[in-house]
């Protein structure tokens, strides 16, 4: 029952495995429904091989993706904007916001994460004292991320800066793109070794009769 390496593309079995799972293979004739042993189909693992390609290019912007504090300097500055202040509610102050935002010259690169992290104006007034304080401070507001009602250091340890700060900025990419990897390359290791370990497929099981 040992593992063999000598054809790991025909069996991972060695010669006393795979009679044994060719003789409980013929025996076992599940009602008179027969199964062959036949190689995955080609077109099949090509299909497979497109849908996770396809899934990582589609999800790749959106691995583990957090919101910067530096997302919303502008917001926090414009709070103050009389225009905004003068507005008769929260709708209104926000689109007065979302207007001033647009304006600004880093808008257009942003815009993408804006979406997919917005925030409410109760959202802007709880974290506006932490954010102000942190400018005041003029740290890279790159190195904090916004969490609920929290503007908080990122969890990253990056380069060192000239004044011997530490980057904490969250890398292109991410954990979730190394541990995505890792996940795809255990899953098709992990399947490739299980059918290894079946007969080569160069048999075919008769269960005693010719297949009809």
């Amino acid at each position: 029952m040992t593992w063999e390496f000598d054809q790991p593309l025909s069996t991972l079995s060695d010669k006393a495995k795979n009679v044994k799972d060719q003789e409980l293979w013929e025996g076992e004739d599940l009602g008179g429904i027969t199964e062959d042993n036949n190689r995955v189909p080609v077109p099949i693992v090509w299909l497979l091989l497109l849908t996770v390609m396809t899934a990582f290019a589609i999800t790749f912007p959106l691995w583990g993706q957090r919101p910067t504090a530096a997302l919303y300097m502008d917001y926090v500055k414009a709070m103050d904007n009389p225009a905004v202040k003068a507005a008769a509610n929260d709708e209104e102050a926000m689109a007065k916001l979302e207007a001033i935002i647009k304006t600004q010259p880093d808008y257009a690169q942003n815009e993408a994460l804006l979406e997919r992290h917005p925030l409410t104006m109760d959202d802007l007034r709880m974290i506006k004292p932490e954010m102000n304080a942190l400018m005041a401070q003029g740290v890279d507001m790159h190195d904090y991320e916004v969490v609920g009602p929290d503007v908080v250091l990122a969890n990253f340890e990056g380069n060192d800066r000239a004044d011997g700060s530490i980057i904490r900025q969250q890398p292109w990419w991410d954990k979730g793109y190394t541990i995505d990897i890792f996940y795809v390359i255990y899953f098709f290791v992990f399947v490739t070794i299980v059918i290894k370990r079946l007969p080569p497929s160069t048999w075919q099981p008769t269960h005693g009769h010719e297949h009809k």
